[in-house]
């Protein structure tokens, strides 16, 4: 089953330093997907957290890509910029998703986060992210794209057109709210029925939990105009 997984930085903070940071991470999350025979079909990295969109090929896949990513990631990080201690904020977050509809509202959410964050207008503009190759074709050699995004069009170019015009209306915020949960909580993404099959008779009910009032955190960019525009 496709997983969106999340992973944030240690009490929110910052986990992308500099541009050698990202083109560093996105380098050993290659070697984790073919390591692990895991699937990506849509990626992110913000300032202080990860979105990734993958199909594992067995239950231990995800956990042994993150381990070993995180592993590497955080012991080049530390000694780049000598520091200690963790990076992560404990272990990531994943929730599984029925491979329709929430499939490829899911993928828009993953690449319209800098959108939302204020970071840019358009998701086209931000470097770090699988949006131009899914809409426009962009060689990127970690997306793998899943059935349902082949289903759009009968050859690349249909696809293409196809997943941008999904990006014209906004996401509905119901949905926004639902995924953001759903991953929070560890929790399945879709349909009623999917839900309660995914999780078992003795799964946990996916809802709001009443601990507070919630922080609002925005994610801050850490590139200047020039950078963001980089194509």
């Amino acid at each position: 089953m496709p997983q969106h997984v999340v992973q944030r930085g240690h009490n929110r903070q910052a986990c992308f330093f500099a541009l050698g940071d990202h083109l560093r991470y996105l380098h050993w999350l290659g070697e984790a997907l073919r390591a692990t025979g895991t699937s990506l079909h849509a990626y992110v990295l913000m300032t202080n957290h990860v979105h990734l969109l993958l199909t594992p090929p067995s239950t231990a896949a995800i956990p042994s890509m993150m381990m070993s990513l995180g592993r590497r990631y955080v012991q080049s990080v530390n000694k780049r910029y000598g520091r200690t201690g963790t990076l992560w904020d404990g272990r990531f977050h994943a929730s599984m998703i029925s491979s329709d509809s929430y499939l490829l509202a899911c993928q828009r959410y993953i690449e319209l986060n800098p959108v939302r964050a204020g970071m840019v207008a358009d998701p086209a503009r931000y470097r770090w992210s699988s949006y131009k190759r899914n809409a426009y074709g962009q060689a990127n050699d970690l997306i793998s794209a899943h059935a349902t995004y082949d289903a759009l069009g009968n050859n690349d170019a249909e696809r293409q057109r196809a997943y941008l015009q999904l990006f014209a209306p906004d996401l509905d915020d119901e949905v926004v709210a639902e995924i953001r949960l759903a991953a929070s909580q560890n929790q399945p993404l879709g349909p009623t029925l999917f839900h309660d099959a995914a999780s078992g008779s003795g799964g946990a009910a996916r809802r709001v939990q009443p601990r507070g009032r919630p922080r609002v955190v925005r994610d801050v960019p850490i590139f200047d105009v020039e950078e963001n525009e980089l194509s």
